[in-house]
């Protein structure tokens, strides 16, 4: 594979399977390799065993023969040879959910993390799904409020695993009202993308370019051209005010250049009756 095969799916959480576009997406790249070997990394979950039982039977019932679950319980098991085994030998990696510090706290900066950075840089497939793909960003949600409005305090942030440079991920979007955390977040640090994922939906990158596929939409804020925000002088619990964030709602079939952070629209039909 080439860098041009590399390809992230980053799913904004509910069931994988259930999210019939993005879990067809991902069998059609998987299945580009012949007799695909498929890593599955349970570590953002506190119940592994159960993760992969259930991924097991998922991938295995899709044709997928080979499916390696590689179990990240403890930090030395990110240093162990077994492990680094699976994921060179792996055509592709699959995250699932449980919680996002759970995959920074016990592979950042380990062996397998840099293993993981090399392979993405060959041409590699990675998909996460919640925790999985909300680790993926540079700047990571650790947690946050709902359904608020954009507050001082309102999220905690932290270092994410930085597969996807100068982003931050947020998943369940509209299903949980996270519009004010990714808000709050992007007010912290303009200089990234806030990308908000639907559930059943997923942003699949290929290069400086993103499409989304699935049933719901991404949410776009970008702070680069923020001309105001009153953040510093605020004090904890209270409102963010903040001027010129550019908002882009992006459904199936729309694309996103990140290098120049513009949206693109597919060639779109007219409306019946129009």
């Amino acid at each position: 594979m080439s860098k041009s095969d590399t390809i992230l799916i980053a799913v904004g959480g509910g069931e994988f399977a259930e999210a019939k576009g993005v879990f067809k997406e991902f069998l059609k790249l998987l299945g580009k390799n012949k007799d695909p070997k498929l890593a599955v990394m349970t570590v953002a979950t506190n119940l592994p065993a159960e993760a992969a039982a259930k991924c097991n039977r998922l991938f295995r019932s899709h044709g997928v023969k080979h499916v390696d679950v590689v179990d990240i319980s403890l930090r030395e098991d990110a240093f162990a040879d077994t492990s680094l085994k699976a994921i060179k030998q792996a055509d592709a990696l699959f995250f699932t959910g449980g919680d996002q510090l759970n995959v920074t706290s016990l592979m950042g900066g380990s062996p397998l993390h840099s293993l993981i950075e090399q392979r993405i840089s060959d041409g590699f497939l990675v998909a996460g799904t919640s925790a999985g793909a909300a680790m993926m960003s540079s700047s990571m949600i650790a947690s946050g409020k709902s359904d608020h409005a954009p507050q001082v305090g309102a999220v905690e942030i932290a270092p994410g695993m930085n597969l996807l440079s100068e982003t931050i991920i947020d998943t369940h979007f509209s299903q949980r009202g996270r519009h004010g955390r990714l808000l709050t977040a992007v007010a912290h640090y303009p200089q990234n993308i806030g990308i908000g994922i639907d559930e059943r939906t997923a942003i699949l990158v290929r290069g400086n370019e993103f499409k989304v596929v699935g049933e719901g939409c991404v949410t776009i804020m970008d702070g680069s051209r923020m001309k105001h925000t009153d953040l510093p002088y605020r004090e904890k619990g209270q409102t963010i005010g903040m001027f010129d964030v550019r908002v882009h709602v992006l459904p199936a079939g729309y694309r996103f250049d990140l290098h120049g952070r513009v949206p693109h629209a597919p060639t779109l039909s007219k409306f019946v009756g129009a």
